[in-house]
């Protein structure tokens, strides 16, 4: 069966009613036929049945053991932390989301966790960081912003070898460009607040799980805790992956050829996209992903934080915003925004220029998106055109 056609058909009708719409079992409990014997669901914080069917839907999506839906994507990444204890060790991708530096550098360490922040494009030097303390490798893949590749099927087997939990954020991909657990992983983390629900309507986490022993322990982290996603919210994300393969295909179309064009202007240093051949480990990403993703981000040879600031303001169709994913195209500046409460000397040590600029590339027509980022580069010309501005 093809993609498109199976995930459609992963989301159920429901048993109960014949409903073609999973219900919104919008309820705080269920009502028992006598003391432990129920339909299944007792309590919403424990279980629900909207709930339910998104967190099969993920496990199916990522071929996984379970998956479990929760409150937002913090929540999903603070239930997998708390596999670890006093003493444990974490190896993280460096060039990470600003919330995920936070909860590891402001609130795990106070606990005793230390975090080691390497360069997982160069799987080298994972293998070299690696301590008898190390219990999980938190990745990115692509990572946030710049998009670096790390290559899972390889780490995996280091993980494997020093019985290492592998963790990948699989945000940027999807389980329709990328399936981490069938390269190795352990877990599977999504903010379901981007491409997944896709509509900018929704706060979500989803965590997915490879073995029985973890399953158990995620669970129980989320019962307890009780950071679960609410009915409503968790039908909204099921709304939204029906349309996934879609959005996906037009985000990936249109965001190749915005890359292509960054590419070729005179006021662009970098371009970060991974189906770029000039991409670093774009081999890697052409060998583990379907496609190459919706997201774009790109430097100025001007590299400063004032010429950045210029070129956000002035699109009219990009809009300013903090998240990613949606049907509108959106833009980030790092530097002051998802990544602003990273320190700037780690910032620039992972090569987060002032001026870099994220792209989210909706699903509008490529020659419009193209044409608005034109008239924003555009003004960092003088009258005359033919020289970039150099802001102080």
């Amino acid at each position: 069966m093809k993609t498109a056609t199976q995930l459609i058909h992963s989301i159920p009708v429901d048993e109960l009613t014949g409903a073609i719409s999973v219900p919104i079992y919008q309820t705080s409990t269920f009502v028992q036929e006598s003391p432990g014997i129920n339909k299944g669901f007792e309590f919403s914080r424990a279980n629900n049945p909207t709930r339910k069917v998104l967190e099969e839907l993920i496990c199916n999506l990522e071929e996984g053991y379970a998956g479990f839906a929760f409150a937002s994507g913090m929540s999903a990444i603070d239930a997998v932390l708390k596999l670890l204890k006093t003493g444990d060790e974490i190896m993280a991708v460096e060039d990470t989301y600003g919330g995920i530096f936070q909860i590891f550098t402001h609130m795990f360490e106070r606990f005793g966790i230390k975090v080691n922040f390497v360069d997982t494009s160069n799987t080298d030097k994972v293998l070299a960081t690696i301590t008898p303390n190390t219990k999980i490798i938190w990745l990115e893949s692509p990572t946030n912003p710049t998009l670096r590749i790390s290559d899972i099927k390889s780490i995996s087997k280091i993980a494997k070898q020093h019985n290492i939990l592998l963790v990948v954020d699989n945000t940027f991909s999807t389980p329709l460009l990328q399936q981490p657990l069938t390269l190795g992983a352990d877990i599977v983390i999504h903010s379901a607040s981007k491409y997944l629900a896709g509509h900018c309507d929704v706060i979500a986490g989803l965590v997915v799980v490879n073995a029985k022993p973890l399953a158990d322990q995620i669970r129980y982290n989320q019962n307890i805790s009780g950071s679960i996603l609410s009915p409503f919210e968790a039908w909204l994300t099921i709304r939204g992956i029906e349309t996934l393969y879609l959005r996906l295909e037009k985000q990936c179309s249109n965001a190749s050829a915005i890359a292509n064009w960054l590419a070729a202007h005179p006021a662009v240093d970098k371009v970060y996209y991974p189906g770029l051949a000039t991409h670093k480990n774009h081999h890697i990403a052409r060998k583990q992903q379907k496609n190459y993703g919706g997201l774009v981000s790109f430097s100025l040879k001007s590299d400063s934080i004032k010429n950045a600031i210029r070129i956000v303001n002035a699109t009219k169709l990009f809009k300013l915003a903090e998240s990613f994913g949606g049907v509108k195209s959106m833009l980030d500046h790092p530097a002051t925004m998802t990544h602003r409460n990273i320190p700037e000397e780690f910032r620039k040590k992972t090569g987060l220029q002032d001026s870099c600029i994220r792209l989210s590339v909706g699903i509008e027509d490529a020659d419009d998106l193209i044409n608005d980022l034109k008239q924003a580069l555009d003004k960092l010309n003088h009258p005359a055109g033919k020289q970039i501005t150099v802001l102080q």
